[in-house]
């Protein structure tokens, strides 16, 4: 196989920063301790994962007795969900979703339902956003958890997460949970009172962090059902000896990822619209899926009558890397649901391609993206 030159699949996972490596190791070398052990090593395990976790709470603008480190966005989706929702049945069973979350939202609402809960599904347009008309319309009183991510893995469509946080906030009694793992870094999110999330998912490896590590942070304290029982470590809602060099490498990561978040967002946008400009030059050849309103650092696309699997090895062969849809869900062969919830043309919904940018990914990168797409577009034309 020809060697890498660029890797565009960072939504998929991101290369981790070379700081958050050597960071990695330090800790391993230095603080190996139980952090819950009494003894001086222990402590200052604990005193380094306290330091983490209030530099994590500081960014979100919560407490940090309210950060709790976890294995990864998935981890971190499953508890909320299940805790939040398991531990406020008496205030009613109504849950209240959309139609293109993630696997691991969507898979623990069909384990409620299975459970006697009433989960309602949000419909989107064609731009994967949904209507807070049919939000307001949905919200009851005996809705307990509504749970709407930020940004969509797959085409980059944001969710009016702050208009949402208001109306579920007036009309309900309702948990608002958000996956934020695609918008952590990119996009301004923390709680905010009214106008923010109760429950935020984060994971570590979607912002040049390392697999294995995560974050499931509140606004405030809540009613919430352990997931992991046992030694009552994490404020006894997350039990088992806590991952001391992930959890500060997440918190090095998500500092990283804040304080020049603006500037990489400002490279991202240039690239997605020299991208979206390009591929609308194919005419009726190419469907975009993503907007020029979405996430910048997602571009989704397809090719007509062609499968995404061809054009994912075309462009491989040059050197560049990039995902068909949702890395989750790749290598299954039916069509992702959410291109499915899109309702596009039978032509286009088994060849998507998603090109997601990181902050390995430079200038030169995307001017040589751009003459491999071309490249293959001439080749498909037979020219």
């Amino acid at each position: 196989m020809k060697k890498v030159t660029i890797y565009v699949d960072n939504s998929a996972t991101t290369k981790p920063l070379q700081e958050v490596m050597q960071t990695f190791v330090a800790v391993n070398e230095q603080y190996y301790a139980n952090p819950a052990s009494i003894h001086a090593m222990g402590v200052e395990a604990n005193d380094l994962l306290m330091r983490a976790r209030e530099q994590v709470a500081d960014i979100l603008h919560t407490e940090a007795k309210n950060v709790l480190f976890t294995s990864g966005g998935t981890e971190s989706n499953n508890t909320a969900i299940f805790g939040l929702a398991r531990s406020n049945t008496h205030k009613g069973k109504h849950i209240l979703t959309t139609v293109i979350e993630h696997p691991s939202v969507l898979e623990p609402m069909k384990q409620l339902a299975q459970e006697g809960f009433e989960v309602e599904y949000l419909q989107v347009n064609q731009s994967g956003v949904i209507s807070l008309d049919e939000l307001q319309a949905k919200l009851r009183k005996d809705t307990i958890l509504v749970s709407i991510m930020h940004v969509n893995n797959e085409i980059g469509a944001i969710q009016p997460i702050t208009e949402a946080a208001k109306m579920i906030h007036a009309h309900s009694r309702a948990a608002f949970h958000v996956d934020a793992i695609q918008s952590f870094g990119k996009l301004p999110i923390a709680f905010a009172g009214e106008e923010g999330p109760d429950c935020i998912s984060i994971s570590g490896h979607k912002i040049h962090a390392l697999k294995g590590s995560g974050v499931l942070a509140f606004r405030k304290q809540m009613v919430w059902q352990p997931y992991a029982l046992g030694g009552g470590q994490e404020f006894g809602l997350r039990s088992g000896t806590v991952a001391v060099p992930q959890a500060v490498t997440l918190a090095k990561a998500a500092r990283l990822a804040t304080s020049n978040m603006q500037e990489r967002m400002d490279n991202y946008r240039e690239w997605h619209g020299a991208l979206y400009k390009q591929l609308c030059d194919y005419g009726e050849a190419v469907h975009i899926l993503s907007t020029p309103q979405g996430a910048a650092h997602i571009l989704s696309f397809s090719i007509r009558d062609l499968k995404g699997e061809v054009i994912v090895n075309a462009m491989q062969k040059r050197g560049v890397i990039v995902s068909t849809s949702s890395a989750c869900s790749s290598k299954q062969t039916k069509t992702s649901h959410v291109v499915e919830a899109l309702h596009i043309n039978e032509h286009f919904k088994n060849g998507v391609i998603r090109i997601s940018f990181g902050v390995h990914v430079t200038e030169s990168d995307i001017v040589q993206l751009q003459r491999v797409i071309k490249e293959i577009m001439l080749e498909l034309k037979g020219e």
